[in-house]
């Protein structure tokens, strides 16, 4: 039978200053400049930066939809990202829409998005002084974290706003004090 020899290592040991030792299996690793470069770029700064703005809420249309007027005094309406709200004709509605009144109402708020949904809405996460909204929402069981778009929000969001929707369960918090809810995705096919 034959045995394998060792791999050589990836790069010569080196130590921080000449005097001292080497610590076992310290290697340099050669990572080249340009691609730490381009991986900060494609996957962290890009995503980011697109389609960023701070603006004032102007009108809150329901518990999930607000009108930001951001720059060159421009109003957008924007659909909270990762949350549904009850409607306001459903039960729970007007709670809903006057909790997201009291958080955001003229208040100046960041909108990071990088796409529009169906209706043509910008469709953002909303923080108010580095709060999330929607997951303030969710969490005092104002609203429902939308399953259907999960795809569409960071792997954070996708941990924490599921877990905020059980708590509010659990606690019976907001509509959540309803025993049977009706989510508004199934009011909305009726």
């Amino acid at each position: 039978m034959e045995t394998l020899e060792p791999l050589p290592p990836l790069a010569e040991p080196r130590s921080a200053s000449p005097d001292q030792p080497i610590p076992s299996g310290a290697y340099s690793w050669r990572f080249p400049g340009w691609w730490l470069w381009w991986l900060l770029c494609g996957f962290v700064i890009t995503p980011a930066l697109a389609g960023n703005f701070q603006g004032q809420v102007v009108k809150v249309i329901d518990g999930d939809t607000i009108e930001v007027r951001g720059p060159a005094r421009r109003t957008q309406r924007v659909r909270l990202q990762g949350i549904d709200a009850p409607e306001t004709s459903q039960a729970f509605g007007p709670q809903a829409r006057e909790r997201l009144t009291e958080l955001v109402g003229g208040k100046v708020v960041t909108v990071v998005s990088d796409k529009r949904d169906r209706h043509g809405r910008t469709l953002g996460k909303v923080s108010l002084a580095g709060e999330d909204v929607g997951l303030t929402l969710v969490r005092e069981g104002y609203a429902w974290w939308y399953r259907d778009y999960a795809a569409d929000q960071g792997l954070l969001d996708r941990v924490f706003y599921p877990l905020a929707e059980v708590r509010a369960r659990w606690g019976n918090q907001g509509l959540w004090r309803d025993p049977g809810p009706t989510p508004p995705w199934a009011f909305r096919r009726r």
